[in-house]
């Protein structure tokens, strides 16, 4: 798998626009205060619901965002993601959403039920290609695919 060396640290302003474009697609959800581990721990511990998001996962916020940002060309072209997952399911979702074309690579173990919850996100809007038994193989097939048909890849968390 291809690494990165470079560090983003996304600046107040930055959070304000992603906060913007957000507003119609994220659920605003609750900050839950967990009894129990608040006294294991003697601390007060919430929690984040994320799972109360339509994709049952925070991910649609990065995927939709990214998406929603490129420029025109890179819309006309479409995106390409590697996911096993939820990051899968945030994606899907952005492309129907956001009317692009968007290919899933996932690997072949993928339970059929994810897989069913992605196309169901993603509708007509998305392609998904079994491939490999593991992320890393979606992952280069999904990178091979950018670099012959000039798609955009959506990284699942570094981006």
């Amino acid at each position: 798998m291809q690494e990165t060396k470079t560090t983003y640290f996304p600046k107040l302003e930055d959070v304000r626009a992603a906060t913007e474009v957000l507003k119609s697609v994220a659920a605003v959800t609750p900050l839950a205060l967990q009894l129990r581990f608040s006294k294991q721990y003697s601390s007060t511990v919430f929690f984040k619901r994320e799972d109360l998001q339509l994709v049952r996962s925070y991910k649609i916020r990065g995927s939709y965002n990214k998406i929603s940002s490129l420029n025109e060309r890179q819309k006309e072209n479409g995106i390409v993601c590697a996911s096993a997952g939820n990051h899968a399911q945030g994606v899907a979702l952005s492309c129907k959403l956001l009317e692009i074309k968007g290919v899933i690579y996932m690997p072949t173990p993928t339970p059929k039920q994810k897989i069913e919850q992605v196309k169901m996100f993603g509708e007509d809007y998305i392609e998904i290609i079994l491939k490999g038994d593991t992320f890393d193989d979606a992952y280069l097939a999904a990178m091979k695919d950018c670099e012959e048909r000039n798609h955009t890849f959506i990284h699942p968390f570094n981006d």
